[in-house]
């Protein structure tokens, strides 16, 4: 392509080109602008990025696996290696068995959940668990009584 046609595309190129760098003079001279007249824009208000040190993963308070909530007995960190890996100790302390049933309990998982065999460990855990975290004599509500019973129709 020779002649005005050629020229039209050469003027349309460098059109381009100096709109483009028109479009990023502006950019950036509204953002030195923007930095001039209140800097704190630029800083990050989040400092989720930054290192900071973790706490002690077992540090104990008043008595109280902190990380856990669980209490500080004799036990208390084979149940957290143990347990707490798989699931929250919440779910520990809602359940409140006797030794058969944690026994059971841990049998299933075994069974189940693949936990893994606990050894020497097993007994360690359900005393713990029997101890600190035992059956309460009394549920959430008590039981219905009194009540008339009808069929649905």
């Amino acid at each position: 392509m020779n002649g005005p046609d050629a020229f039209k595309d050469q003027v349309k190129q460098l059109y381009r080109a100096l709109t483009g760098l028109l479009i990023a003079f502006v950019v950036v001279v509204g953002l030195v602008m923007a930095y001039v007249n209140d800097p704190s824009l630029f800083e990050s208000k989040d400092d989720s990025w930054v290192a900071v040190p973790e706490e002690d993963p077992d540090l104990i308070v008043d008595g109280i696996h902190q990380r856990t909530g669980l209490i500080e007995a004799e036990g208390l960190m084979a149940v957290v290696a143990n347990c707490t890996s798989c699931h929250s100790a919440k779910l520990i302390t809602q359940n409140r068995m006797n030794a058969e049933r944690w026994n059971t309990t841990i049998a299933w998982m075994q069974e189940t959940q693949n936990l893994w065999d606990l050894g020497d460990q097993q007994e360690v855990i359900v005393n713990y668990l029997v101890t600190n975290y035992p059956p309460k004599a009394k549920g959430r509500r008590m039981a219905l009584t009194d009540i008339e019973w009808y069929e649905l129709q």
